[in-house]
């Protein structure tokens, strides 16, 4: 029995996770939730976005599942996400992107995984005014030799284990020559670790044009915090958008498994959310907690369900009648 921290999030977030929740005890999988707040909810609630109860039940278990959580833009509280990451060391952010049959895409032959370091970056957090008029803002950005090597190691032997090809090192060391020049030049010596790996590396604008015009040049890419944040959602947009993606962040001996959408408060409650990224997540999750079967179960019945095209939600069908319930047993059926 595996104890896994669940946070419903916000908007969305509970109808989405009701229903991957469901599927993943339907798939065999032996889980005890234990449910915990967090976001805009928590603080209505608890006056924090992250209660004390929250973190220890984090603490405790080593492995969460987390909905869309709702993080004010440009006042109130920082992002839970980036919190999360930072207090539990989550220096590997995993999301992958592929083509799904049954998803209307400008290409059929996507298959790329952006992992992208999780903790440093512009999103360490180090930023103020630097005038009593707060006209003139600050961030630092932080790249250290030790959270290179360990994301771009961490790219290479996820490689390896599942029988990538190729990794693609991002960076702007053209410009960013300290920051993004160390980053590149721990990637190169990293990379000589791993000669059955191709490698290459690629300035971050120019991936950006290559992926639009032809995608299936990459494989895996490992980048740095901002700019794996930037690409992973261009990847999401490759391949049907971010209701098809999910997101793994894992540590030394934690990890969260998440939705990556934001929790759209505007659909909340009207039974049309797309599942299909939490429940990927759960797949996620599911591998790295060792339950294999259920997760192929689970990844084979909702390729299924989409690739049919019937009970799916409107976002992937505008035809569909189907809504995030339907959808959710439709999956439990078909991997009956």
């Amino acid at each position: 029995m595996h104890n896994v921290t669940l946070i419903k999030g916000d908007g969305i977030g509970p109808s989405i996770m009701e229903a991957a929740v469901k599927i993943i005890d339907a798939s065999g999988a032996k889980i005890n939730w234990e449910e915990a707040d967090a976001g805009m909810a928590a603080f209505e609630k608890h006056g924090t976005p992250i209660p004390d109860a929250t973190l220890a039940s984090i603490e405790k278990n080593r492995v969460a599942f987390k909905g869309p959580l709702t993080t004010p833009v440009g006042k109130g509280f920082r992002s839970i996400n980036v919190a999360l990451r930072q207090q539990y060391d989550l220096y590997a952010n995993v999301r992958p992107a592929k083509t799904w049959k049954g998803a209307q895409t400008r290409f059929d032959n996507v298959d790329i995984v952006v992992v992208r370091e999780n903790t440093e970056g512009l999103y360490a957090g180090l930023e103020h005014f630097l005038t009593p008029k707060k006209d003139i803002a600050e961030s630092l950005a932080v790249v250290t030799r030790q959270g290179s090597e360990r994301i771009v190691e961490y790219a290479f032997k996820y490689a390896r284990e599942n029988g990538r090809k190729k990794v693609t090192i991002c960076h702007k060391a053209n410009i960013l020559k300290y920051t993004s020049g160390l980053f590149l030049d721990v990637g190169r010596e990293v990379a000589a670790r791993y000669p059955d790996i191709e490698c290459d590396e690629k300035i971050v604008d120019a991936i950006c044009m290559h992926m639009v015009m032809d995608p299936s040049q990459f494989d895996v890419v490992v980048t740095t915090n901002m700019f794996g944040d930037i690409l992973s959602d261009l990847t999401a947009g490759l391949v049907g958008g971010l209701g098809l993606i999910p997101g793994a962040n894992i540590g030394s001996d934690a990890a969260l498994f998440e939705a990556v959408h934001g929790s759209a408060p505007d659909i909340a409650g009207k039974n049309i959310a797309n599942p299909t990224a939490v429940i990927m997540a759960g797949v996620m999750m599911l591998n790295y907690l060792g339950e294999h079967e259920a997760a192929n179960r689970i990844k084979a019945a909702t390729e299924k369900v989409i690739g049919d095209g019937e009970l799916v939600t409107p976002d992937l069908n505008r035809n569909s009648k189907a809504g995030t319930t339907e959808m959710r047993d439709a999956i439990i059926a078909a991997m009956r």
